[in-house]
């Protein structure tokens, strides 16, 4: 049971840089079709447990080190060939994302230049990636208790102390920036652009539980607390819309407002999150092409970090809307394609 909560936490810790830590993830793909993005909340809730549960187990059975096997059993040659050039990409992509995430938080936190954010979020993601992979899964299932914590204290203030009327605020969400043309295609291209990015180290860290069924469980909790962080964290903003509209990071906003040191500790979870899945996604997307032994990782560790820092110009909410909503699309292949092996199996 305690190795299930960690290969959950540590699935929640992968995804939660990249589709929760500002909450600008949550708004384009849930909050801004307001009161619907509760219904697709709940749809992702699903969606992860299953296609956590699948992929964990995946990783269990096929003791791989990378997502190339993975890709490659469930899809195929041919597609899975394809499916793998695409992950490998869209995973130095949102590595990217999450360095210009970092920037834009302490520039809204302490007011520092993005670009001094950013080069602090690459140094440490690098430094961890010297680490073994034990302990990389370590520190990124780590702060999920803490982040579930602040979160529901958050949403619970949000309710009990919105200016507006629901009716109000639902009509100021329904006019923020969305990346997708409805409430369901959000809630599904969400739990698609999220389990492209994670598909790969979702799989080593699966190989590394002792059973199919604690993989499997594992895959089923880290998806349930990733379906209710997403309801809180859509409840609050949805509650606070007067507040959040058109911010770049509207969870800390929520915070700052709340009380300057609940501003600071989100700010805290907000790095920390960003790490998480800045580590686990650049150390997938690194395993894939250098095994951690080579003699040469660490030189290429620094080397992709200097690259994924100067990439990182391009600016946080640019790459959210349109970096995520194209992986959405490749995760839609491989969901249908872990779906049929599910089926094949029974």
């Amino acid at each position: 049971m305690k190795k299930s909560f960690q290969i959950g936490g540590a699935f929640v810790g992968l995804v939660v840089g990249g589709g929760f830590a500002s909450g600008q993830e949550i708004m384009q793909f849930f909050t801004g079709f307001g009161i619907y993005g509760i219904m697709g909340a709940i749809i992702a809730l699903f969606g992860f447990a299953f296609l956590g549960m699948n992929i964990a187990q995946l990783g269990y059975e096929l003791h791989t080190k990378s997502h190339k096997a993975v890709v490659y059993h469930i899809a195929g040659r041919s597609l899975g060939a394809i499916l793998d050039i695409l992950i490998t990409f869209f995973l130095f992509a949102v590595t990217v994302a999450m360095f210009a995430g970092a920037g834009a938080a302490f520039y809204q936190i302490l007011g520092i230049d993005p670009i001094v954010g950013s080069l602090f979020m690459v140094i440490i993601t690098v430094l961890t990636l010297m680490l073994n992979v034990k302990d990389i899964i370590n520190v990124i299932s780590v702060a999920t208790p803490y982040l579930l914590a602040v979160m529901l204290i958050i949403a619970i203030y949000s309710i009990f102390t919105m200016d507006l009327s629901l009716a109000e605020q639902n009509i100021l969400a329904q006019h923020q920036r969305v990346a997708a043309p409805n409430w369901l295609m959000g809630a599904l291209l969400y739990v698609s652009y999220n389990i492209a990015t994670s598909v790969a180290m979702m799989t080593v860290i699966g190989s590394t539980a002792n059973s199919r069924r604690v993989a499997g469980f594992g895959g089923i909790i880290g998806g349930v607390m990733l379906g209710i962080l997403i309801i809180l964290i859509n409840v609050a903003m949805l509650a606070k819309m007067d507040i959040v509209a058109g911010k770049d990071m509207p969870i800390l906003e929520i915070a700052s407002n709340m009380h300057p040191i609940i501003g600071l500790i989100m700010a805290i979870a907000l790095i920390g999150m960003i790490y998480n899945t800045a580590v686990g996604l650049l150390y997938s997307f690194i395993i894939r092409f250098t095994p951690p032994k080579d003699p040469n990782y660490k030189a290429i560790v620094i080397m992709v970090g200097a690259i994924g820092f100067m990439a990182s110009f391009v600016g946080f909410t640019t790459l959210v809307g349109q970096v995520y909503s194209l992986m959405g699309y490749l995760g839609f292949a491989i969901i249908i394609a872990i779906i049929i092996s599910w089926i094949n199996k029974r």
